[in-house]
């Protein structure tokens, strides 16, 4: 029996999972332990949807936004791109993506990292041109996702890329593991959780051959 190849492209979760400042990070604690008189181990569990890989709800960046139970599941499976631009900061602007873009399907992933930091916080990360989100829409780009924590840069108040986003419904994923995945196309699996008043939701991403 042959097995078609799986990535696995989702961040590791746990206590030292990096968040934004001001963010709830992850904190678990155990409510019931195995003993005699108790026949299980059950957990409770505390964080900010946006810690490892997630997908954005529209309700992250519009006030009037639907939640993350409320997404269509439909663009976060389905064909895929990945590209590679490598950069450790700054924007990634439309010339660095146009040339992925020809009969590109109708979702992106960019790797921008050498090796995604899943395990420390840095301000300093790859993040979208506003710009870029005119052409992505432009080519029928539906989901992007990103191995940052951010489309925008750490720093924005405005959120440009998000607000462009907004504005042509788009879906984004965030955190994202590309470190082992080359370069081409794709069938991404990233579906979120129905989470009804959620602003995000984790998704466990994977990628397999076409």
């Amino acid at each position: 029996m042959s097995h078609e190849p799986i990535w696995d492209i989702s961040a590791p979760v746990n206590a030292q999972s990096p968040v934004f400042p001001g963010d709830t990070p992850y904190r678990q604690a155990w409510s019931s332990t195995l003993s005699d008189a108790c026949p299980v181990n059950v957990s409770e569990v505390t964080l900010s949807p946006h810690i490892g890989t997630h997908a954005d709800a529209p309700l992250h960046y519009d006030s009037h936004g639907s939640p993350a139970g409320d997404l269509s599941l439909t663009p976060f499976i389905g064909p895929c791109r990945v590209r590679h631009v490598m950069r450790a900061s700054g924007l990634i602007n439309p010339g660095d993506i146009a040339g992925a873009l020809a009969d590109c399907p109708p979702r992106l992933l960019v790797r921008s990292c050498q090796q995604a930091r899943t395990g420390i916080w840095s301000p300093d990360f790859a993040s979208f041109a506003p710009e870029t989100m005119d052409l992505l829409h432009q080519h029928g780009i539906i989901l992007i996702g990103i191995d940052t924590p951010s489309v925008d840069p750490a720093d924005s108040k405005s959120l440009d890329s998000h607000q462009r986003v907004r504005l042509y419904d788009m879906r984004v994923l965030e955190n994202l593991v590309l470190d082992d995945v080359p370069e081409g196309d794709y069938e991404l699996i990233a579906l979120p959780l129905k989470w009804t008043n959620a602003d995000a939701s984790p998704v466990r991403a994977i990628l397999r051959s076409l």
